[in-house]
């Protein structure tokens, strides 16, 4: 189920990944070059989030650095990094730097 929020953060707010497994491992993340996303192209794959792993000093501190993000069939879905977007909603940057994974359509 996606719920369709017009003038809000992201693009649309999912629940789940609707593109096939990938396999990528961090290591294989890693090697894919940031480049900038704007929020409101992105569509969630998750439609809930802790308020306190938001809100946590080190929250951003952990992990990859640069979200994650695979686009397939023309969508751009956040697979990995709800709360660096949110960060940089809450700081009025309608951009950020993700790692991008083009799936190819018939994946």
């Amino acid at each position: 189920m996606s719920l369709k929020l017009h003038g809000v953060i992201f693009k649309l707010v999912g629940d789940g990944r609707p593109y096939p497994e990938h396999g990528l491992s961090n290591r294989e993340w890693a090697q894919i070059p940031p480049r900038q996303v704007r929020l409101d192209t992105l569509i969630t794959t998750k439609a809930v989030l802790d308020l306190h792993s938001l809100l946590a000093k080190d929250s951003t501190f952990y992990g990859d650095l640069f979200p994650h993000v695979v686009q397939w069939r023309g969508e751009l879905y956040l697979e990995d990094g709800l709360h660096r977007a949110l960060r940089s909603a809450l700081h009025q940057r309608p951009v950020l730097h993700a790692r991008v994974l083009d799936l190819p359509p018939d994946a």
